[in-house]
């Protein structure tokens, strides 16, 4: 007996629910409202908030970073069980950059409840974000599921360290299968934001037996520094801008800038000298496009790193908890 017609287009019809494979038009049947919503969002709060980009940038990566871009990064901690979000090196993460996610998911809850993902927020958020301070724009693949578990351990043990040695930083990207270029391009994303006194204090204060400072900085920045963070021990929310020549720009300047000893970070140093490193940073320097199509091509790789599909997680109705409320 044939079925009515009704019945057989409904069963055609690819509902993400169903799927298990990341694609690029994975929510237009079941939310055809998901890319306009967070472009909406998006410029409404960077125009406001100009800080934004950089937060959700780096909310994605040490979300993606640590057990793959699966948003248990957004769970909030309950009184029995802690989770990512209050670990140590998420503790200086931006509140704008939660605050944008969840005005996407309760304006997405209104239009589609129920299907999409927080993690799907996530990665097109901040491609839309990056796109629209002057980076490269790269295609965003959907269809993640969010993850059925946050552990607060996991963060320390997955995430780069600012006073990590080259061979320390390399493994940890070697180890999750990206490679010397992908993340030398991913760690341009240091071109906007800012990054908070006390992890770069020890390069401006009491550097060594013989020096007060490290000699590898410029000194004209290492005075600007120690102006700016002199206070920092009882405020620990003093930053600096990572790029001093135009923080608030996507753009190859924070390789010329470390290539010239403006680097905060002792891994900035680090990544300028290295024999592995310093020729990807040169070719950077001198070419943005080169920059742009890496940093693209990285961020497409690290948006689907261990990613969950089908079963092997959920769509959140909030994405600071689990449907179950159980860690």
């Amino acid at each position: 007996m044939a079925l009515p017609f009704f019945l057989f287009l409904f069963l055609s019809l690819p509902f993400a629910s169903s799927r298990s494979h990341l694609s690029l038009d994975y929510y237009a049947f079941t939310c055809p409202s998901f890319p306009s919503v967070v472009r909406d969002n998006v410029f409404t709060k960077q125009t406001a908030v100009p800080a934004t980009a950089a937060g959700v940038l780096r909310l994605f990566f040490h979300d993606c970073f640590t057990d793959g871009c699966d948003a248990s990064l957004l769970i909030s901690s309950n009184s029995y069980a802690k989770g990512e979000r209050d670990a140590l090196p998420n503790l200086s993460l931006s509140g704008d950059a939660f605050d944008l996610v969840t005005k996407i998911k309760n304006s997405l809850e209104l239009t589609c409840p129920g299907v999409v993902s927080c993690s799907d927020i996530v990665a097109q958020t901040t491609r839309d974000l990056v796109k629209m301070v002057g980076g490269p724009y790269y295609d965003v693949t959907l269809g993640r599921k969010d993850s059925l578990v946050s552990n607060i351990s996991r963060p320390a043990e997955r995430l780069p360290e600012t006073d990590m040695s080259m061979d320390q930083i390399m493994f940890q990207f070697t180890s999750k299968g990206f490679s010397i270029r992908e993340m030398v391009a991913l760690t341009g994303a240091h071109t906007i934001g800012f990054t908070h006194c006390k992890e770069f204090s020890r390069r401006i204060y009491n550097f060594s037996a013989s020096s007060d400072v490290d000699p590898t900085m410029n000194p004209k920045l290492v005075a600007g520094l120690k102006k700016l963070c002199e206070n920092y021990t009882q405020d620990s929310g003093i930053a600096a801008f990572n790029d001093v020549r135009s923080p608030s720009k996507f753009d190859n300047a924070y390789y010329q800038n470390i290539l010239n000893g403006l680097g905060l970070l002792s891994t900035d140093y680090l990544m300028s000298v290295d024999p592995r490193t310093r020729p990807i940073v040169e070719v950077y320097a001198q070419n943005q496009t080169a920059f742009f199509q890496d940093f693209a091509a990285a961020m497409q790789r690290l948006s689907t790193h261990q990613v969950k599909t089908g079963r092997k997680g959920e769509v959140r109705l909030r994405c600071d908890q689990f449907n179950n409320l159980q860690m």
